[in-house]
């Protein structure tokens, strides 16, 4: 499980497909605490850390099958891609955005920004089987970032991002058509699985 708040801004050092694609995440985390067999959001996708390293920078290795390729933005990393990263959620960490599985819904679509003030008001179109979960001030992770949803228009909703956010994030150089992970609220789920069952 995870929260939401980004801790580290990575780079793909190095991408190979064998059987599965394995790619080389450059890290600021401190490997000597990371465990082979952890699991790391990284840009919102949980994978499994199965090598690391410190040359010449501290790195992790993570596998990713064709499946969370073809479900996610994946696909579309090469190396120097930066990404956004947080460590799983252990006991008495501050819970500060909203549980976060890890598990991608789907990629939505960039489809408009504009600046408001200081922030930047994005637009996104989500896949329309999973429009019916995203509702006014829930909760939502984007590229494995917790936001709330300001407005829903069909498939189509927005959310506001600070200058903050835009800083330690890979936000600050998201742009009109790029591809976004995209992860519903769990809660949202589950509700409308009982209003099915109703």
């Amino acid at each position: 499980m995870f929260t939401g708040i980004v801790t580290d801004v990575g780079r793909v050092l190095k991408l190979d497909q064998r059987g599965d694609l394995r790619a080389r995440i450059g890290t600021a985390y401190d490997v000597g605490g990371i465990d082979i067999g952890a699991s790391i959001a990284c840009e919102g996708v949980c994978l499994t850390v199965v090598a690391l390293g410190r040359d010449p920078q501290n790195w992790f290795e993570v596998e990713i099958s064709a499946e969370t390729v073809g479900a996610t933005n994946v696909g579309g990393w090469a190396v120097d891609t930066a990404i956004n990263l947080e460590r799983a959620l252990r006991v008495g960490d501050e819970l500060g955005g909203h549980i976060v599985s890890g598990h991608v819904d789907g990629v939505a679509e960039v489809i408009a920004m504009r600046d408001e003030g200081d922030s930047t008001r994005y637009t996104f179109r989500a896949p329309d089987a999973f429009a019916r979960f995203i509702a006014p001030k829930g909760s939502i992770a984007l590229n494995g970032t917790s936001l709330t949803v300001n407005e829903v228009n069909g498939a189509d909703f927005g959310v506001n991002l600070i200058p903050h956010t835009k800083t330690v994030t890979t936000w600050g150089t998201t742009r009109v058509g790029d591809r976004i992970n995209l992860e519903v609220d769990t809660m949202a789920r589950y509700v409308a699985r009982l209003q099915d069952w109703a």
